[in-house]
């Protein structure tokens, strides 16, 4: 898009830009706009708009003095460009210009302004005291391009229960596919939203990705699941987030969500097994939102179970804690087979730490069984191959 000299610029981040983008692809309908100071303050304060459940209000208000100065100056119907890295990704059309409380809108998004609060910190940097709203366009194909995968995922198949499935796979566990197996158990598709963060903790994403899609590739009907990048922004935030997640499902064309028991945002409504405020918020949505058991693994049982169904107490139960089998990646260790597919170990670490071993072929040869073929191996072979090491035994 062409930058025309007379317009003024405003700077937005990547997280801006996408966030944009969502709505301008009508993927949080029926919210298709920026909103204005009226409907701000209405949708902070009944916590709905057009009659459907919204947390907070859709607001652009880019902090910075460049971006101050700029808003402070704009008029009704003036046309400015919307920049984010050095490039022109849009344009807006001035409709209104006002003042906001930094401090609301905090508190209104995370249900607290503490800066201790890691969410809060980060969008603290990025709020401004200004906000601008009317009629705007950004260019964001991949958007685009993933509605139409899903549309003719859904039409191939002639779908009729299309489940969606919010996951981080941070990294990709076993819990992780066995709740993918029971989505797909109970639907015709199911497409998986991989939360894509703003920020550099965890896995790349890119390794993530790679995970869940050699998974589906090679353990899975491939043509009844999808892998929709989902950018993780500040609008899926603490406890607003199922709501948010519930109306980018529905408009991607699912008509379920499933989520797990340990949900964030389902932990403010999930009760001694009594479901309250957010499921009722969503017969508003039209999206019916199931939960899933938390899987562990039971040394008695010897495979995935839930508390529900298993007998033996939690001292046999291994839990599918992503941060501790993070810490095992870190530092270059695979994680058990129980925990981790080896071959996803296998893809991660060969990924993560690329020509670790001298000699791969020599230690190869020595260390794994062969028919006296040579054949040359990678590192993502070894991996799985010492992991088939790890599992023998009969001498332990």
């Amino acid at each position: 898009m062409a930058s025309s000299k007379k317009n003024k610029q405003l700077f937005i981040d990547a997280e801006a830009h996408s966030t944009l983008a969502l709505v301008q692809n009508g993927l949080i309908s029926p919210v298709t706009k920026l909103m204005n100071k009226k409907e701000a303050i209405e949708v902070n304060e009944s916590k709905m708009y057009k009659g459907v459940p919204y947390p907070f209000a859709f607001i652009l208000a880019p902090s910075g003095k460049r971006n101050h100065e700029c808003l402070k100056s704009l008029e009704e119907g003036e046309i400015i460009d919307l920049v984010s890295g050095g490039i022109v990704v849009g344009s807006l059309t001035v409709e209104s210009t006002y003042e906001i409380d930094p401090k609301h809108r905090l508190e209104c998004i995370y249900g607290t302004s503490d800066p201790s609060h890691p969410g809060v910190k980060n969008t603290m940097q990025r709020l401004g005291k200004i906000a601008v709203s009317g009629d705007y366009h950004v260019k964001y194909p991949l958007i685009s391009s993933h509605i139409k995968k899903v549309q003719k995922i859904i039409e191939d198949n002639k779908a009729q229960t299309i489940s969606g499935l919010m996951l981080s796979a941070n990294p990709l566990n076993r819990a992780h596919e066995r709740m993918i197996r029971q989505a797909l158990d109970q639907s015709d598709i199911v497409i998986i939203f991989l939360l894509k963060p703003f920020n550099s903790s965890g896995l790349r994403f890119d390794i993530r990705y790679e995970s869940v899609v050699s998974f589906i590739d090679n353990f899975l009907t491939t043509n009844r699941v999808l892998v929709v990048p989902l950018e993780n922004s500040y609008l899926f935030a603490g406890y607003n987030e199922l709501v948010l997640e519930a109306l980018v499902a529905k408009n991607y064309g699912c008509n379920r969500l499933i989520v797990g028991k340990n949900h964030a945002g389902l932990g403010l409504y999930y009760d001694e097994n009594r479901l309250n405020s957010i499921f009722d918020a969503s017969k508003d949505i039209e999206l019916e939102i199931s939960t899933v058991d938390n899987y562990v693994y039971c040394d008695q049982c010897r495979t995935l179970v839930t508390n529900s169904s298993c007998p033996h107490g939690q001292h046999h139960h291994i839990h599918y804690h992503s941060a501790s089998i993070l810490q095992l990646i870190k530092v270059g260790l695979m994680p058990p087979s129980i925990l981790v597919r080896r071959e996803v170990s296998a893809s991660i670490l060969s990924t993560l730490y690329p020509d670790r071993f001298e000699q791969l072929q020599e230690l190869y040869d020595s260390l794994v069984p062969n028919d006296g073929l040579i054949e040359k191996h990678s590192e993502e072979d070894f991996y799985i191959k010492l992991m088939g090491l790890y599992q023998t035994t009969s001498l332990t």
